[in-house]
């Protein structure tokens, strides 16, 4: 006897069928390679720019998600000299229990889990985004997740969960943008580091083909994996001295001592008031000649905290974040501008 637990199994399109429904314009294309080459740049150090990762903790409401990316793409005009500005945009929220999965599981927010439709909102606001000019990041969670979206992204992560899975290590040795893998919840570097290790090596592993077929995957290694420091239950991890000892893991590790540090999460308590001067920190490190540190990452919304989500998904507060409380517009970007001072400044 199988399949005594399951209550559904609902075929999904497959991948290629929904690129082609949605299919990348020469123009979205243009943005995500010119991005992911930018990205390789700085990491090369051929580009002398700063990378920032900035956006919702995740998009639960495209309307709002837009007018987010629509003033990002003004912002990005006036720091583009001296920083690399990527939009998160996060449709999959790893729970450590129970909670909404993000708008790719459950875009209707009620439970439903109405995975196509998910996938086919993602895909449109992703190419919403790009057609702004604005480049996207995101967090793959769910290893088929990538075959639907991944041609619209510039930078990825691996969040703190699943830094250590063997699946994701060799999910991420076959995306085509640099991948960050974070520090696990409890704080611990080495994994991460060892997930790097693994990343840039060649992989065989089970997938799904465009067509929509499991199949046996092969990929080249991804040479743009780097470390992520976010903090975790010993506490927050964004000094000098934490990133000089990252670093060095890295370097003794054989790897390339690339390190982005995150702003949010662990690093401020989860607190957005904090999160300002973390990321001024951070910065202060490469202006101060670390260029081992090339980016930095901040939660950052229309309207600052966050909220529950009522019964009425309708009465949602309009550009509040429903995961991980987020600064405001109107403090993120007078920290971008005072950013881009301090760099041209330096």
């Amino acid at each position: 006897m199988s399949n005594l637990n399951i209550r559904h199994n609902v075929p999904l399109p497959a991948p290629a069928l929904l690129a082609h429904e949605q299919a990348l314009t020469e123009e979205q294309a243009e943005v995500v390679a010119k991005s992911r080459s930018a990205l390789q740049a700085i990491l090369e150090g051929e580009d002398e720019r700063f990378v920032v990762v900035m956006g919702p903790c995740s998009i639960h409401d495209p309307v709002s998600g837009r007018e987010y990316a629509e003033r990002l793409a003004a912002l990005r005009e006036k720091v583009g000299d001296c920083l690399e500005v990527i939009m998160r945009v996060y449709f999959e929220k790893p729970r450590t229990t129970v909670g909404w999965k993000g708008l790719i599981m459950d875009p209707d927010m009620d439970g439903s889990a109405n995975i196509p439709l998910g996938l086919r909102k993602a895909r449109g606001f992703l190419q919403e985004v790009l057609d702004l000019g604005v480049p996207t990041a995101t967090e793959f969670l769910d290893p088929i997740t990538p075959q639907y979206i991944a041609d619209l992204i510039c930078w990825a992560a691996i969040g703190a969960r699943t830094t250590e899975s063997q699946t994701h290590r060799q999910m991420a040795s076959g995306l085509s943008m640099p991948v960050g893998f974070k520090n696990t919840t409890n704080g611990g570097v080495k994994p991460a580091v060892n997930a790097v290790k693994a990343a840039i090596q060649p992989q065989t592993f089970l997938g799904v083909s465009p067509e929509g077929v499991a199949s046996a995957v092969s990929t080249k290694g991804n040479i743009y994996s780097h470390l992520v420091l976010r903090g975790g239950d010993d506490g927050p991890n964004f000094s000098s001295e934490h990133a000089k000892r990252a670093a060095q893991e890295m370097l003794d590790a054989g790897l390339k001592p690339w390190v982005m540090i995150d702003a949010s999460h662990a690093n401020c308590s989860k607190d957005p008031e904090r999160m300002p001067a973390v990321f001024e920190e951070i910065v202060q490190q490469w202006v101060g000649g670390d260029r081992n540190v090339f980016g930095a990452m901040l939660e950052s919304n229309l309207l600052g905290g966050n909220q529950p989500i009522p019964q009425n998904p309708s009465e949602l507060v309009y550009g509040q974040s429903i995961t991980d409380p987020c600064i405001d517009w109107e403090t993120s970007e007078q920290l971008i501008l005072a950013t881009a001072e301090r760099l041209r400044n330096r």
